[in-house]
């Protein structure tokens, strides 16, 4: 079954300028994710995950993604050092491309971690990077086939384990016309909300939003765009895991439902810094619908 609607198409959003890189620089710390321990030589890297995670499959995927972006895009970030050397976390990121997919996985690579990823199966049967997908921690999630359970389940499992996890709360690439993070699923809430509650303590959650790689064309990338990529400070939700020793089978919907709205709004925060731009005063856009609709009637 293919996701509905299709994505807005490059001519939509005018590419990421020189000048707005330039007041994102004055604000923050940009580094070039797209090389080793981008934030300084004073990071410790996790060996053990480096290890088990394909060491040689994973750099030899790294490398090519390295090469194809300092190819076709001019790729900036800050907040990289919110990334944690150990344990256990969660990055929601956002998705307005498949291409944009590499930025926060080639940045934790650089930075000596290694996520899990849920993604959809389809990117295993990919040519040629379908298997590197495999190898370096993709974990195949079958869309629409009934077993949210079992992915959700997979997916704190991974994280009990002790090992950091990526997804993609919006379940695939955005609707928006103008490419704004779309509603979100509940699934990356309730995944974090059970996983802190099986850990006994609040699994770190970070959101990271990128920006920019939706106007390259990838016939012909030249001349390279801007690409920024945001990786926030530590989303806060102590509060929703008050009493969780009496949640029963699983979290509260109210809290589930809370923690996914506080990723949409930071994501989308976030993507206001990065463009320079306003949210539309319209509202969000809404997947089942296919259409805006105010975020009080959420």
């Amino acid at each position: 079954m293919a996701s509905k609607g299709k994505p807005s198409p490059r001519s939509a959003v005018t590419p990421l300028s020189d000048a707005q890189v330039a007041n994102l620089a004055k604000k923050h710390h940009l580094v070039d994710p797209m090389r080793d321990l981008p934030t300084g030589p004073d990071r410790r890297i996790n060996q053990r995950e480096i290890d088990a995670q394909n060491p040689n499959g994973t750099r030899r995927l790294l490398k090519g993604v390295d090469v194809v972006f300092n190819a076709s895009c001019k790729t900036r970030a800050w907040g990289l050092d919110n990334i944690p050397e150990d344990g256990p976390f969660i990055t929601a990121a956002s998705h307005v491309t498949m291409f944009d997919v590499f930025v926060p996985m080639a940045s934790m690579f650089h930075m000596g971690r290694r996520p899990r990823y849920m993604a959809k199966a389809e990117m295993a049967k990919w040519p040629l990077i379908g298997k590197w997908f495999q190898i370096v921690g993709m974990q195949p999630v079958q869309r629409h086939s009934g077993k949210a359970k079992q992915i959700e389940e997979t997916s704190i499992d991974i994280l009990v384990s002790g090992r950091p996890l990526t997804v993609w709360p919006e379940g695939t690439v955005t609707r928006d016309p103008q490419k704004w993070v779309m509603s979100i699923k509940e699934g990356a809430a309730y995944i974090a909300l059970e996983a802190s509650r099986r850990l006994g303590r609040q699994v770190p959650l970070f959101c990271a939003a990128t920006w920019g790689a939706a106007s390259i064309n990838h016939w012909w990338p030249w001349p390279r765009k801007n690409v920024v990529m945001c990786y926030d400070h530590q989303l806060d939700y102590a509060d929703l895991l008050e009493g969780m020793e009496h949640w029963g089978d699983e979290p509260p919907a109210e809290a589930v439902e809370t923690l996914k709205w506080r990723m949409f709004i930071r994501l989308n925060e976030l993507l206001e810094e990065i463009r320079g731009e306003k949210f539309p005063a319209e509202g969000y856009w809404d997947y089942r619908t296919m259409s805006r609709k105010p975020i009080a009637s959420a």
